[in-house]
Order: C-alpha cells, then structure tokens, then sequence
C-alpha cells in the first residue's frame, strides 16, 4: 500500500479514540512512515503505514489542501475552526 499523505481524505474503518466508525479526516502532516489526520469532529491523530492499512479507506484527494503546510497542531486547530478542513468533509 501506498502511504497516504496531505490532502488524502479517508474513511476511519472502526471507532477509535472516541471518533465513530465512517467518520472523514484529511491528511495534514507527513512523515517517515505515516501521516497525521484531522477529523470531521477536530481530533487528530497520527497512523503509521500498518494502521493505515488497517483503521483507514481511501476516500479521494482534495486538491485545495494537497499543499496544506503544516507549522504545528495549534495552527491545525485553528485552522480547523476557521473551516480550512470543511471542503474535505463534504
């Protein structure tokens, strides 16, 4: 399997961390062998290339944010709020 990376909108397979089963994220931050992702709720987390595999269904691209440049989590935050993610969830 191909790593997904920013701006890769997936499907969460099973419920976890409190983020129900079908529920959206985009890619924000790549690294070495994985991938961040911001949900449709504002949780995010971190899954390497085997739990890509198993917690996350390739959904599509979302072009407006495949050169989302990630600073650090408080930015994602914000820019969650300010609705930067919203297209990703539609």
């Amino acid at each position: 399997m191909d790593k997904f990376s920013v701006g890769t909108v997936v499907k969460l397979n099973f419920p976890l961390l409190g983020i129900t089963e079908g529920t959206l994220g985009v890619g924000f931050n790549d690294y070495e062998d994985g991938c961040q992702f911001i949900f449709e709720n504002g949780d995010y987390d971190g899954f390497s290339l085997e739990e890509q595999e198993h917690y996350l269904e390739f959904v599509r691209i979302e072009p407006s944010l495949i050169n989302y440049k990630f600073t650090n989590v408080i930015q994602v935050s914000c820019d969650y709020l300010n609705g930067i993610f919203n297209q990703s969830f539609k």
